[in-house]
């Protein structure tokens, strides 16, 4: 692999100490190796979108951060300390402090909205009935959407899915709002409301948000910095700006949408 372009888009002046902090983590899946001795920092207020092709790490990267899967070597840091090794019950209340919007946002078709976005407030806080009645209507109102609390998935839209799960991501004011593929699957008028939700949640809340994604155009609303990854490990990392001017050819490439040659020859042989 090629030297990885670099921006100074890391950490602000002074050099704070990061939020999470990601050191040589390896993951392998049978002879697959995902992660090859990625190496990551992520401050605290910023939201950094994370980029590359299929299968190069991103999601396995986001369940590392909230000790979904657990790394073959290398080490996952949160506010300085060490959770890659904390066993389940200590992991309970590290994971409170994350939210995580799922790709295709993953709601209990099973519950009502206002139940979906009650699930973590009944199942992590103890809570009065009216408290949690209020908690709901304030987070669906976040996301432009009091109102359907008795509604179904299946009687709801596309993006206002993934706008009630993003409402029960942050249902218990998390620090770090992880996306999954955030507008995945939905007609750019309705990512746009997405990506200004991500904005506004940073904006107002002060989380700390970690984006996966393959749409540039929302990578470019949301971003504060960039970081493409590649193979596994990090390919380029900047602002925006400087993914819109870089002049590797591997960040052209994907940010561009070109083929490479050996899938353009592939197709014509």
């Amino acid at each position: 692999m090629s030297k990885p372009e670099r921006q100074d888009a890391g950490s602000p002046a002074g050099h704070a100490a990061p939020l999470i902090e990601l050191k040589g983590v390896k993951k392998r899946f049978g002879r697959q190796e995902v992660l090859r001795g990625l190496s990551l920092r992520f401050d605290a207020g910023r939201t950094t979108v994370i980029i590359g092709e299929s299968g190069t790490g991103k999601s396995v990267l986001l369940k590392h951060i909230v000790g979904l899967l657990r790394p073959d070597a290398g080490e996952v840091h949160f506010h300085g300390r060490r959770v890659d090794g904390l066993d389940e019950s200590q992991w309970h209340d590290v994971r409170r402090r994350f939210g995580f919007l799922f790709q295709g946002g993953a709601l209990f078709d099973s519950l009502s909205a206002g139940e979906n976005v009650a699930f973590p407030l009944l199942e992590h806080a103890r809570l009065a009935p009216a408290e949690v009645t209020r908690i709901v209507a304030e987070k669906l109102r976040m996301v432009g959407l009091d109102g359907i609390q008795a509604k179904y998935p299946g009687e709801l839209s596309g993006g206002q899915k993934k706008r009630v799960a993003l409402a029960r991501a942050i249902a218990l004011d998390p620090e770090v709002v992880l996306y999954d593929e955030p507008t995945t699957g939905l007609d750019p008028v309705r990512s746009d409301v997405i990506n200004e939700l991500i904005r506004k949640l940073q904006r107002e809340l002060n989380v700390t948000s970690i984006v996966v994604t393959h749409d540039m155009v929302s990578a470019y609303k949301v971003a504060d910095r960039i970081v493409l990854l590649r193979a596994g490990q990090v390919q380029a990392d900047g602002t925006a700006d400087f993914f819109r001017t870089s002049s590797d050819p591997l960040v052209r490439r994907f940010v561009d949408g070109r083929a490479n040659e050996e899938d353009l020859k592939a197709l014509n042989d």
